[in-house]
């Protein structure tokens, strides 16, 4: 007769799962609600200087689309063109006789204050022409957020 295949007891393995401890997770959540105790509150305090970056951020874009302009154009707009220039063909003096199709930029932003940026060709600080913000109060001058910010902040 044939022995009976008689199952094998099967060890079962002690396998250790590490895992996180509840004090483990409360320190680390404590840890992370003190950081951002100390931390929103100096960022979120900076919405004013991030306001200022965009603005010099836009002004550089668009310096650099009426550069290509007058590359272009051998001119640069005029004060009475302005920037609608940059976007689509402009009438009037200069004429623009090798305007890109297309225009330099796809269109003409806002400041970060929801206003149109100033164009003044020529320029009265100093280069061909100025292009500046009125900051957050709108009106010329002023100081911290309300201060001017133009294309010859960078000179």
């Amino acid at each position: 007769m044939i022995p009976l295949m008689m199952p094998i007891p099967h060890r079962r393995m002690h396998t250790r799962v590490r895992a996180f401890t509840l004090i483990e997770v409360l320190v680390v959540v404590v840890i992370l609600g003190i950081l951002a105790a100390v931390v929103v509150p100096r960022i979120m305090d900076r919405p004013d200087e991030a306001r200022v970056v965009r603005a010099r951020q836009d002004i550089l874009a668009i310096s650099q689309a009426l550069h290509l302009y007058r590359l272009d154009n051998f001119e640069y707009p005029s004060t009475q063109q302005g920037l609608r220039a940059l976007i689509e063909r402009p009438t009037g003096d200069p004429p623009a006789p090798n305007w890109r199709e297309g225009g330099y930029l796809e269109r003409l932003p806002k400041d970060p204050w929801g206003r149109d940026y100033v164009y003044v060709h020529p320029g009265t600080r100093g280069g061909a022409f100025d292009l500046y913000s009125l900051g957050a109060d709108g009106k010329p001058g002023g100081s911290g957020a309300a201060a001017d910010i133009g294309n010859w902040d960078g000179r």
